[in-house]
Parts: structure tokens; sequence; C-alpha cells
């Protein structure tokens, strides 16, 4: 590095973003995360002796603190320390980096520490290529991924790693680097005038909803937009804070985790008849960005699923808000569905729909028997063949109702609906007895 590179490194240190300048620099201010890399815990212990053998893949919500981790294990190690982003690199730069390792390895004997940021980017055949290398022992492989790695990178590279998941940072930790932030001086705001009252910094911690990244800029924001009062003191109010982070993040990705674990936590709730928990979900999909005729579709399935004819008018109103949603559209499109929501979640209950389920079983199990001969069609073969011979039409008799065989005769007595005894459902499983009563 000559003298102009170096200058011009040091500059990018001082004018790099707050959050860049306060990563954590040892392990000790790296805080939050105490069960994974706590003092005495497994991941420390290897990383101070550099003893890390086997590859990891951290997982965790952004601004958790996976590349930070990932940093703080190459200063710790005297292992050649490699990174790549899965989403601007390609199989071609990889083969760079493990040509690189392979030569390293060979002059130097120095194994390689490889970290992919977003490895869950990379296709199977990307992912693939790594394997050799890493079964040789060539890199460890650090990964990070924002989603499940259980679903979202190769089996074979999940069963030769170990799993670490960050989880959101908790207030506690995300006070102690607030205040470490305002006290540095080489990396912080310590040697400026700040006074940060309380209510602007309940304000910050609650809205950075758990991401480091997010209270920092949030704070750099404020500072940076706050003139000094007269004494030289920067005064960051609560309006101040307001301003510099004025929602809060929702975590979701409408393809990943975030998106399906949601849609299973509100049908879940729905079918659970418990319409508190229905709309807080309902809310945080909808603040997300999801698609309401997604929503709207699984509103749709429930009726039919786990209502039925409890309440058969659940399945209309699901219905009528999926016609006015697409009448009305956003903002307004939300009432309907919020109806239906609370509608859903507040009907009696069946899930008797099932029985077809039942039926379609068997049918694969024994294949489907043939249509009784008094069922057959009598306007097309009923002279030749005597289709329909012996069908008694049921509204000859009282109560519209005759004892006749409709199943198949090896299936005579099978039942695959049983009517529940709630709702509407149980006036139609009265009927059913009734109807059968001799006069």
């Amino acid at each position: 590095m000559d003298l102009f590179d170096h200058a011009m490194h040091e500059n990018l240190k001082r004018e790099a973003p707050l959050a860049a300048r306060m990563r954590p620099q040892n392990l000790d201010e790296f805080v939050g995360h105490e069960d994974i890399i706590g003092q005495g815990r497994m991941l420390r212990r290897a990383i101070e002796a550099d003893r890390l053998f086997s590859s990891i893949i951290l997982c965790g919500p952004p601004g958790s603190g996976k590349t930070t981790l990932a940093r703080l294990i190459a200063a710790y190690s005297k292992s050649h320390f490699a990174t790549i982003s899965a989403v601007m690199a390609g199989k071609s730069e990889l083969r760079d980096v493990i040509a690189e390792a392979r030569e390293r390895r060979r002059m130097q004997n120095q194994r390689t520490i490889l970290f992919v940021d977003e490895v869950h980017r990379w296709n199977k055949a990307q992912q693939d290529a790594l394997l050799p290398s890493i079964e040789s022992g060539l890199m460890v492989l650090i990964g990070a991924t924002t989603q499940n790695p259980y679903f979202d990178v190769i089996p074979a590279l999940v069963s030769r790693s170990r799993i670490f998941m960050l989880k959101p940072l908790s207030e506690q930790a995300l006070n102690s680097i607030l205040d470490r932030t305002l006290s540095d001086e080489n990396r912080g705001y310590g040697l400026r005038k700040i006074e940060l009252s309380d209510e602007a910094r309940g304000h910050l911690l609650n809205m950075s909803n758990g991401d480091a990244r997010s209270l920092l800029n949030a704070l750099e924001l404020a500072v940076e937009s706050t003139k000094p009062d007269e004494a030289g003191v920067i005064q960051i109010d609560l309006q101040a804070a307001q301003e510099s982070i004025q929602q809060r993040a929702v975590r979701y990705d409408k393809n990943m985790d975030e998106h399906y674990d949601t849609i299973s936590a509100f049908i879940k709730s729905v079918r659970g008849s418990d319409p508190d928990a229905a709309l807080y979900w309902l809310a945080k999909m909808i603040k997300a960005g999801e698609d309401p005729r997604f929503i709207l579709r699984r509103l749709l399935i429930l009726a039919g699923e786990d209502i039925g004819l409890a309440d058969p008018r659940a399945l209309q109103v699901a219905s009528s808000a999926a016609y006015a949603f697409e009448y009305v559209g956003l903002p307004e499109g939300i009432y309907p569905i919020v109806e239906a929501t609370l509608y859903c979640a507040t009907a009696p209950e069946s899930n008797s729909s099932l029985g077809y389920f039942e039926a379609a079983k068997m049918i694969e199990e024994q294949g489907a028997k043939p249509v009784p001969i008094h069922l057959m069609d009598s306007n097309r073969d009923a002279k030749g063949f005597g289709h329909g011979q012996g069908y008694q039409y049921p509204h000859n008799f009282p109560n519209h109702w005759v004892e006749q065989q409709y199943l198949p005769e090896d299936l005579a007595g099978r039942h695959f609906y049983s009517p529940s005894d709630v709702g509407y459902e149980k006036e139609v499983n009265d009927r059913l007895k009734n109807i059968k009563q001799k006069p």
C-alpha cells in the first residue's frame, strides 16, 4: 500500500458510517449473544484458541451481528480470511478464491477461512462448488444468511456445518451499544457534547426493533442533523429521535421464512378462535406489504377446511371479502378483509370436510369401485343392460328419504362424513338422524 492508498484508507475509516465505525473490535464488545459467544461457550473457546475447524452458518435477522462475528473470527485467527458476497459473485469468483486458497496452502501451509455473505442467494450448483474445498480441509466456511439454512442452503453444506442462530438484539444489548457509542472518543461521539433525553433513548431503542445497525443509523442522523446550542451541546430530544427513525421496520420477506411463519400464525389464530391474535398477524402482514389476495385465498381455504358446515356463511363472507377487495382496493379494502378475519375467527368450527380425503385415500389404496347398477344412468342403457333398474326416487317417500345403498356394495355402512355437534352442522346431524326414523 503506497502513501496515497494509505491516506485514502484512513479517510474512508474516518468517514465511514457510524454503524461501520462502531463494529465490535473484540469479543468482549460483541454484546447480546451470550448463549452463543459468552464466556465459556464452545464457539468462543474455539475462536480464542484459533481452533475453528468445522464450518459454521450464522443465521439471523439484519443487524443481529452475523458479519461482525465473522470479522471477529478473522481477527482472532492466523488463517487467511477471504470474503465474498453471494449477491455480487458467481462461480468464476469462487473458483479464483479456491485457487488462491490452494496456492496459499501449498506455499505457506496456511488455511483459508471463507466468509460468504447471503450464502442462500447462491444456487445449488454454486453451493455444490464449495463442497470439495470444505471436505478436504482446504477452507473453513462461514456462511451468513437471513433465511432458514435448513430450507435455503443445500443439505450437504448444512450437514458439514454448525448452525448458530443470532436472535434480534435485546433492549439491554442495544442500550449497551448506545452507551458505548456516545462515550467512545475514537470511533463514536465521545469527543462531542451530546445529551440524549430519556424519551429519545426509549424511542430509538424501541423503533430499532433489535437491529443495531438501524439504531446507530438513526442516532447518526439525529446527531448530524441537530445544531449545537449556545453551550455547544447537541440536544437530542424526542422530536429529533422521531424524525430520525419514524417507522419501525417490519422483518418480512414475502418469499422466505417470515412470510410462511406469519401466515401460519395467522391461520392458526383464526382456527383457534383468537380474534385478537388474528388481527395482530394480519396487521403485521399488511404493514409489511403482503399481497392481500394471498391472505384472502387462505381465508377462503380456512372457511371450507376449518369451519365448513358448522357455519356455511363463513365461505360466503370470505368470498364476498375477496370480491369487495378487488372492487375497492387498498387502503379501504382492508375493511372487508378484517370483517372476514373476525367472522372466521369467531365462527363455530368443523373440519368434517376432511372426510373427502379419507374417501380419496381409500380409492388410492383399493382402486375405484364400480357404480352400483341401480345408480347408473338409465337414459342410455336401461333396456339393454338394466342400468338404473331398482332405483327408488326419494321424493316418492315420507321425509323425502328411502333406505337404499349408494356406496359400492362392499363399502356398505362405511362413513366418511361425521357431522360435528356445533353450529349449523348440529342441525345437519339432527336432520340426518330424523329423516331415517320410521314414520
